[in-house]
């Protein structure tokens, strides 16, 4: 019984021992870890010393213009379009333009067989001369009436004015019928009616061809200058109409994916009602397109610039953060310590963002970083790289032509 109780102790004592051994093994080793770390290294050297300063990035509150879009999609058309068709009814005998490339207004495009129309031309001018003779010899039957007075009835003399009347009625019906042949005859040779690119034609020589077709022998659109539609939301119609009273409306054309400039315009404008189904209204814009980089049909992102807020306090997006109780900026005080500044943003594009409360100009405020700060914490601040304000960008635009 002794025997047991003893060997109960020994297995007690040597498992205690063991885990002491362990115990001291781990502490030392974890030891040796943290005084390996470089901050480890510090703190034992200097157990009371204070946490490294946080590296963050910063920016200071500036004082400037601040350019009002309004961002929206929309669809280049060319700013006319005309289908051409014949006008009167015949055989092709020549196409004189070249399809998808540029003519100019009065360029001959087709020509249609036009020898039944100037036969028919050939016939009224006919007709002129023989009624032109016909009342030249009217005329002088006239005169002897009248010249033989008391010999000649006054029966004869109004009858004979009314020949000479009815005569040079019936030409002036001819000079009629002569000017719708000379018509006629014109219509014959297709010209454009604008300057502008071709598209595809649908008639090759030898198709006869009818004024009543529906289809037209080929579409001519101009690209310069050209159009662009778009839409904006139905709240916006007040600063829109204002910023049409102050002047010209600069509008930016940019790819779909609103990344690249392609063309800068003017508003020309406003659609006269709102569309119900869709809360927008419709505007179109002008643009040169002296490069043709605007083509029909394409699709890309505008932006109008309505407005132009003068001397407001500006900072960059990234500082601004949202939290439990709205929107604060991180401050960055004189001792390189921050803390936590309410604000009140109204606008924010183009990567800014204007504080209508809550900062001043020349305030300095971190723009990333933001993660590993809490009031009070010091900071090793550099300055962010310097971004294009957005006043600059609304001189630029005000610069088109």
């Amino acid at each position: 019984m002794a025997s047991s109780w003893y060997s109960a102790a020994g297995r007690v004592l040597v498992l205690a021992v063991i885990i002491g051994g362990v115990y001291a093994a781990w502490h030392s080793y974890a030891a040796k870890t943290a005084a390996d770390t470089p901050g480890g290294k510090q703190a034992a050297a200097s157990p009371g010393a204070a946490l490294a300063p946080v590296p963050v990035t910063t920016a200071t509150a500036q004082k400037a213009d601040f350019a009002v879009y309004l961002n929206g999609l929309g669809t280049v058309q060319p700013f006319q379009t005309v289908t051409v068709r014949s006008r009167v009814d015949g055989q092709i005998t020549k196409v004189d333009f070249r399809q998808g490339r540029m003519v100019k207004e009065g360029d001959v495009l087709v020509e249609i067989d036009a020898r039944p129309y100037k036969a028919a031309l050939d016939q009224a001018l006919a007709k002129k001369a023989q009624d032109e003779a016909n009342l030249a010899n009217a005329k002088r039957d006239l005169d002897r009436y009248n010249s033989l007075k008391d010999f000649a009835s006054r029966q004869q003399v109004d009858t004979q004015q009314a020949l000479v009347e009815q005569l040079t009625a019936q030409v002036a019906g001819d000079q009629a019928a002569i000017e719708n042949a000379q018509t006629q005859v014109d219509y014959s040779t297709i010209k454009a009616p604008l300057s502008g690119r071709t598209g595809f034609r649908t008639v090759d020589p030898g198709n006869i061809v009818h004024a009543s077709d529906q289809n037209g022998i080929v579409t001519i659109v101009q690209l310069q200058p050209i159009s662009v539609v778009f839409t904006a939301p139905e709240e916006d119609i007040q600063r829109i109409n204002k910023a049409l009273q102050e002047g010209d409306v600069p509008v930016k054309a940019l790819s779909s994916d609103g990344l690249k400039v392609l063309a800068e315009g003017r508003l020309a404008l406003v659609n006269n009602q709102i569309d119900q189904a869709t809360g927008t209204i419709g505007m179109k814009a002008t643009f040169a397109n002296k490069d043709d980089v605007l083509w029909p049909g394409l699709s890309l992102t505008t932006r109008v610039l309505v407005d132009t807020l003068k001397q407001v306090v500006l900072v960059p997006d990234d500082a601004v953060q949202r939290g439990p109780d709205g929107l604060y900026v991180f401050l960055v005080g004189d001792d390189n310590k921050v803390s936590m500044q309410p604000v009140t943003v109204s606008h924010s594009d183009d990567g800014q963002s204007v504080v209508a409360r809550g900062l001043t100009p020349a305030q300095k405020v971190v723009v990333a970083g933001q993660y590993r700060l809490q009031p009070g914490s010091v900071v090793q601040a550099s300055e962010a790289l310097p971004s294009k304000a957005p006043a600059k960008a609304a001189e630029d635009i005000s610069k088109v032509p």
